[in-house]
């Protein structure tokens, strides 16, 4: 009877612990969810912004038509990329982090090449736009440093025991991190 008495507390005590780690997970996955939508918005928000940009810039007449082009073009990839936010996997942020990469290396063309044009930079929509697009990609930083932390807990969890047991029993899969982009470690060379 007390051998009965003590399976019967283990498997309760188990259940009990293996609960409480499920509904955490749960959470966790949703809050990496809520965050991944933060992201997306603040990627969103600046292709949004980019359109506007482009076309305050081909009023200037001899602006380089390539770095407009460019533009276009890593913009329009970048949209296309869609990750589903059951499926953040170290693979699939990176595809997507490529992607917007591009896109921001494009419009750092484009405003570095505005320098040369003293009637763009002195338009009003062009530097509103600039500001708007500086505070975008601020945003864009938060809300990539809060889905890692989001991340962290998560993955931490499901790693940690006894919740690493419920986590595999459930499908609980490790989710993947924003990381920096290649070569952001060098600092960049400036020559006057």
């Amino acid at each position: 009877m007390k051998k009965l008495f003590s399976a019967i507390l283990v498997v309760v005590a188990a259940m009990s612990l293996s609960s409480c780690s499920y509904n955490s997970m749960v959470k966790g996955d949703e809050n990496i969810k809520g965050k991944w939508g933060e992201v997306q918005t603040q990627y969103q928000r600046r292709s949004d912004l980019i359109p506007n940009l482009v076309s305050t810039v081909k009023g200037e007449a001899n602006f380089e038509k390539g770095t407009l082009t460019e533009v276009t073009e890593a913009r329009a990839k970048a949209t296309s990329i869609q990750v589903d936010p059951t499926k953040l996997t170290p693979e699939t942020i990176q595809k997507y982090q490529e992607a917007q990469g591009q896109l921001s290396t494009a419009l750092g063309r484009l405003l570095v090449a505005s320098e040369n044009y003293p009637t763009l930079r002195a338009n009003d929509a062009f530097r509103g736009l600039q500001v708007q697009l500086e505070g975008t990609e601020n945003r864009i930083s938060v809300a990539r440093r809060d889905f890692n932390i989001a991340v962290q807990d998560y993955n931490s969890k499901i790693r940690s025991f006894p919740a690493n047991i419920t986590a595999k029993m459930f499908g609980f899969t490790e989710k993947g991190y924003f990381q920096s982009e290649a070569g952001s470690d060098k600092a960049p060379k400036v020559a006057f």
